[in-house]
């Protein structure tokens, strides 16, 4: 059975090597942050305006439950879900977590080559996202660093670089 959960913050790459991981495995793949949109039909921006972020955070408590329970998967996890509630302890537990790890100047390069709109992120110059993003990661980090393995991610620019973390992931965990 495979469970692999991927946390670090937004911009790391956990989708887009998540995906590439499980179908590198043959097993299934969720984003917590759309498997959360799917069950509530609503965003995740949504569901923050209509219930503030203690009442999301609580929300995404419960499907990370829901999700880490299932069996051969690749889990993504929102940059924030590590840091609330018991949720680091949680995933430890059950799966093999792995910290996506990568410098404030790739996060701030991959969050402008995505496609995804990131409202905390709109209207900064690269020099305060980039700011952000460390002030950020400094809150973050203690959390983070609790995963089982760590994995350092370059720019996720190519495909061959997507394949090659894939590759060290499966290295790491002997799979």
């Amino acid at each position: 059975m495979i469970r692999i959960i991927l946390i670090g913050y937004m911009g790391a790459g956990k989708t887009t090597v998540g995906k590439a991981l499980a179908a590198d495995l043959g097993v299934t793949f969720y984003d917590l942050d759309w498997y959360i949109t799917m069950r509530y039909h609503r965003s995740v921006s949504e569901i923050f305006a209509e219930r503030g972020e203690e009442g999301f955070r609580d929300l995404e408590q419960r499907m990370l439950h829901e999700v880490a329970e299932f069996e051969n998967v690749v889990v993504s996890c929102g940059g924030g879900t590590p840091c609330f509630f018991d949720n680091m302890a949680y995933m430890n537990s059950l799966a093999e977590t792995v910290y996506l790890k990568a410098t404030p100047d790739v996060l701030a390069m991959h969050l402008r080559m995505g496609k995804g709109k990131r409202p905390l992120l709109e209207g900064k110059s690269p020099e305060e996202l980039e700011d952000y993003i460390r002030e950020m990661l400094v809150a973050r980090e203690p959390f983070y660093t609790q995963a089982k393995h760590t994995i350092d991610v370059s720019l996720l620019d190519t495909a061959s670089k997507i394949q090659d973390s894939v590759r060290l992931i499966r290295a790491t965990l002997n799979l």
